[in-house]
């Protein structure tokens, strides 16, 4: 049936539309800041020996 066409395609529009913005939003959101303070100390121990 020709006359559905229009109604398919615009379907189609916006289901892609639908499926870049849920896209753009998971890479938006799934973003991990990375602090340039380390948050674990590295500690060295010394140890003195006494030979």
């Amino acid at each position: 049936m020709p006359q559905m066409a229009p109604m398919n395609w615009l379907f189609l529009f916006i289901y892609t539309i639908i499926i870049f913005m849920m896209f753009n939003i998971i890479n938006y959101y799934s973003f991990i800041y990375k602090s340039k303070y380390s948050t674990k100390k590295n500690e060295i121990y010394k140890i003195n020996w006494k030979w």
